[in-house]
């Protein structure tokens, strides 16, 4: 089995949508979809992800399935103030500035960053545990069940070849990735950076030695091919970057 977690088009955050230029990422994308032999597709509630999913849906004819634990963290506007007035300005855990959370011992442990102070958000603990709930019962629905850190596959879903396409957020897709390949979830958040529209990439594969249990390889991170094909620059939507224009 393969996943595709796809970032929504460069967003236009005050409907929830997306700008002129995350339209056409979208139509782009959806070209590249109909060539990755999707199979199933999942969408945040969020308008600008199921904007973005538009264009691949008109063109497969599939229908999309909408998970609410897609949806992109939510951080309250006083949650929000608490944290840029501690943390430099930050407005969210993916946003955090260098000094703050390179020095904390615990930012690469797999499960021991829950402990540090950084992450100390009220709800954050709480939507963690949701994801990870939801994406494996997704994975288990597709005959790939968790087992610590791989996953059993049932009988008769080691000849099915399907490609789950999600499409979803920054945060989310980062926060995705870590429960997939178990590491920290800051590690994640905070070194790897997904463009508008771009397409991550990740096998379940099963071992010859091994062949009832698959774990997951990364193939392609925030891919943005079709972008490039199609002349469309790459938006610097989420990145503190200056190179992008």
């Amino acid at each position: 089995m393969r996943v595709l977690i796809i970032r929504h088009g460069d967003p236009y955050y005050p409907t929830d949508s997306l700008t002129e230029k995350g339209e056409r990422e979208a139509a782009l994308l959806g070209e590249r979809l109909m060539r990755e032999h999707v199979t199933h597709v999942y969408v945040s509630p969020l308008g600008r992800a199921k904007k973005t999913a538009e264009p691949f849906l008109a063109a497969s004819g599939l229908t999309p399935v909408t998970l609410a634990w897609l949806h992109e963290l939510s951080v309250t506007r006083e949650e929000r103030e608490a944290y840029g007035e501690r943390w430099g300005g930050a407005s969210c855990e993916w946003d955090l500035p260098p000094l703050t959370w390179t020095k904390e011992p615990h930012i690469f442990d797999r499960d021991g960053w829950r402990t540090s102070a950084v992450f100390d958000r009220p709800s954050l603990a709480a939507q963690w545990d949701a994801v990870r709930e939801g994406w494996d019962a997704l994975l288990a629905a597709h005959g790939y069940t968790r087992e610590d850190a791989v996953y059993r596959v049932g009988e008769g879903w080691e000849d099915k070849h399907e490609t789950l396409a999600l499409f979803c957020h920054l945060g989310m897709g980062n926060l995705l990735l870590s429960q997939i390949l178990n590491v920290s979830l800051p590690a994640v958040w905070l070194t790897l950076f997904l463009p508008t529209s771009s397409v991550t990439t990740v096998f379940m594969e099963r071992h010859r030695s091994e062949l009832p249990i698959a774990h997951a390889r990364l193939a392609a991170v925030g891919d943005t091919s079709h972008l490039y094909a199609g002349g469309e620059p790459i938006s610097a939507s989420g990145l503190f970057a200056d190179t992008i224009r």
